[in-house]
């Protein structure tokens, strides 16, 4: 089996397809206690003729350890498995990469355990039941389909199994992370890395548009405000005074769509920030039993209970409620909108004036309304990969003209209204290093990040024990796993 791998460049193929879902049996772990014996490593039941969801069959030979984890020959059939349940063609993926890539994860893996990296369990739970739920998506909600499937004899033995991978997989990935994170890179590289391209080499840069907006948000009255407001304090009374359940009333009265169904229920870290700064802060100062006043939101308005304080972890729970905005204010804020655009077209004021002035959205009024690309942090957006939303409202816009008072909903599910200008174009065009100093600054880091992966590779081979069995020792590696 002479197949090449180049896992390096794998790894930039795969990363949003085959770490995007976990790939959920791409590992078995042992402790660093158990004893590897050599006879283990041949108990292969039978291997599958063909890698397939209809035609796999049960493999456990190991194929492969590296430092405290194991390979079975069964890992690399599932891992065909997770990237084909995901829709990816596995037609032109080689076997001998797969088992590149599992390498590779195994080792980061066990260098994380070494550097004593620490991954939260209760957050890797939280992982687990998430991938749960959208698994069963894929079944119609029947568990014992989706332990089928995957072969699994109980739902108790598969989230096991599924925590240990997704541990394994972080863990891994924050020691990828770890390598890379004080890699940086100088404009002189920059422009050595832009020369050394040949001319007819150089990458091309597809057509590029600076987008601007101005939105108007309809208001809540003030009398609407309140009323949430004395909503959640209620709430907090009948709990308070009569016993009555705090996760109860998040399950009938919240409006968090993530968390109504169980209670409210979150665990919250003070060293992983995944909640908006107020609701953190509001959360952290609490302590056990204790429920907070209500609270603003991006979202709405909270009221939160901290169950269960564990050092750096909290378990807590909130009640989300979101003021609601009448028809009346959802009209003034089209109708005023309306006028602002009709200003514009007729000369009175600039597009850029016209957002300082009037756009209720803060993150662009400042900006003139110009919007900022969240992949690249510029003004700049490639038109083939702008977010396809955008694109259908700017399509058909020439440069310099307002659109329409568009309507949509915010990530709240409250209405806005917005106009649009695309204030500059740029075609197609090959790489000019002024004019594309960043994208090019950005293709030199990471061909720097790379060569860096590589030889933390190298080196950390050389200092771990790994063995290779069978026919995958033939596999014509770049990097150097068997040591020859």
């Amino acid at each position: 089996m002479q197949l090449k791998t180049n896992n390096l460049k794998l790894l930039n193929n795969l990363k949003h397809t085959f770490l995007l879902g976990i790939a959920l049996f791409s590992v078995h772990i042992i402790s660093a206690q158990e004893v590897i014996k050599e006879e283990e490593e041949t108990v292969a039941v039978e291997k599958p003729v063909e890698t397939s969801v209809q035609n796999i069959k049960k493999v456990d030979g190991v194929a492969a350890v590296v430092g405290d984890y194991i390979i079975l020959e069964s890992d690399v059939d599932k891992s065909y498995l997770q990237l084909q349940a995901q829709g990816v063609n596995t037609k032109d993926i080689k076997r001998c990469e797969l088992f590149g890539k599992l390498l590779e994860d195994k080792l980061y893996a066990h260098a994380a355990i070494q550097d004593s990296i620490v991954v939260s369990d209760a957050e890797i739970r939280q992982n687990v039941d998430y991938q749960i739920q959208q698994f069963l998506q894929q079944t119609n909600g029947s568990m014992e389909r989706l332990l089928e499937f995957y072969k699994k004899d109980d739902e108790a033995s598969f989230r096991e199994e599924m925590f240990e991978i997704n541990k394994a997989n972080q863990l891994a990935q924050k020691m990828q992370a770890k390598i890379i994170e004080e890699v940086e890179i100088t404009p002189e590289e920059v422009r050595q890395f832009f020369d050394k391209i040949p001319k007819e080499q150089r990458p091309t840069f597809g057509t590029e548009l600076k987008v601007a907006q101005i939105v108007a948000e309809p208001k809540v009255s003030d009398e609407e405000r309140q009323r949430v407001i004395n909503r959640l304090k209620e709430f907090k009374a009948d709990i308070i005074e009569n016993g009555a359940s705090f996760r109860s009333k998040a399950v009938l009265y919240s409006e968090d769509p993530g968390s109504a169904s169980k209670g409210g229920k979150y665990t919250l870290n003070r060293k992983q920030p995944r909640m908006v700064k107020e609701f953190r802060q509001v959360a952290f100062a609490l302590q056990e039993g204790e429920i907070s006043e209500p609270f603003k939101t991006d979202f709405g308005y909270h009221i939160i209970y901290c169950e269960k304080i564990r050092g750096q972890e909290y378990d807590i729970a909130h009640i989300l409620l979101t003021p609601k905005v009448s028809v009346e204010a959802i009209n003034e804020a089209k109708e005023r909108l309306e006028k602002v655009r009709e200003r514009i077209v007729a000369g009175e004021i600039s597009f850029a004036d016209a957002a300082r002035e009037a756009s209720d959205e803060k993150e662009t009024r400042a900006e003139g309304g110009q919007l900022i690309n969240p992949q690249t942090q510029d003004y700049n957006f490639e038109l083939t990969r702008m977010d396809p939303e955008l694109y259908a409202q700017i399509q058909n816009l020439k440069d310099n003209e307002v659109s329409l008072v568009l309507r949509e909903q915010d990530r709240t599910g409250n209405t806005k209204y917005k106009i649009l200008m695309v204030t500059d174009r740029v075609d197609e065009h090959e790489a000019d290093y002024a004019r594309d100093y960043l994208k090019i600054k950005e293709l030199a880091l990471d061909e720097k990040k790379i060569n860096t992966i590589a030889k933390w590779q190298e080196d950390k081979i050389k200092d771990t024990y790994i063995k290779i069995s069978g026919d995958y020792r033939d596999c014509d590696f770049s990097n150097n796993w068997l040591k020859k």
